[in-house]
């Protein structure tokens, strides 16, 4: 990436390190939300279910004004993570919060189909012979929905990169801070002489779209043909 300007190849390492960590931090929650929807039944599932799926529907803008709203400075929850040495309003950390909030749909929906194609029958083996609800989930279902878990670990990767409208309501575009590769396209489609610039970056976000989706593919494929041979 020697081709791109200093201000361009910072906002290329932003967007690797809040899409990374975006990814890290919600897969754990992703995966168990997943399982919660495909293997259980309670009062309140399909309020759970819409809830998680809320942000592919509302505006970005207004997933980051509720996020501003939640965690901005003069919110009480904001202070208190501010206090705590948290900060997320206006700093890379609440990008990557935003990010995870507007991936975590797609996350989940690719997990849950995964863990859904999981022949329950062998999870009631498994529990017949002893093992515990943990044992089960750990040694049978997580190993043969890991297909799906990639997948979904990968899209979420993807939308965290191109995620634009919650996190410039929530944490603006500070150089350095927030301006993520979406920002930074943002920015210079509106200077004098910016498009190129611009052109680089689009360049830059279709291959690690592109990257992200065909590696999904390939590690999916990858795992069911090892699991069909063991």
């Amino acid at each position: 990436m020697s081709w791109l300007g200093p201000e361009e190849w910072q906002a290329v390492a932003l967007s690797l390190k809040v899409a990374s960590w975006a990814t890290l931090l919600s897969l754990p929650f992703a995966i168990w939300v997943a399982h919660l929807l495909a293997r259980r039944d309670f009062p309140g599932k399909q309020v759970v279910n819409g809830l998680v799926h809320l942000p592919l529907i509302l505006p970005p803008v207004v997933t980051g004004y509720l996020l501003l709203l939640t965690f901005g400075g003069t919110a009480h929850l904001g202070a208190l993570l501010t206090n705590l040495g948290l900060p997320l309003a206006f700093r890379w950390t609440g990008a990557a919060l935003a990010a995870a909030i507007m991936g975590f749909p797609l996350m989940v929906r690719a997990i849950r189909l995964s863990i859904e194609a999981v022949d329950t029958h062998l999870e009631a083996a498994a529990a017949t012979l002893g093992a515990s609800r943990l044992q089960v989930f750990a040694t049978v279902t997580l190993p043969l929905a890991l297909p799906g878990i990639i997948a979904g670990a990968i899209l979420g990767f993807a939308k965290a990169m191109g995620e634009f409208g919650a996190t410039i309501t929530f944490v603006a575009n500070i150089p350095g801070e927030t301006r993520t590769l979406p920002s930074a396209i943002y920015s210079f489609l509106q200077v004098p002489g910016g498009e190129t610039a611009a052109v680089r970056l689009v360049v830059i976000s279709i291959i690690i779209a592109m990257g992200a989706l065909i590696a999904s593919e390939l590690l999916a494929r990858r795992v069911s043909k090892r699991m069909e041979g063991a």
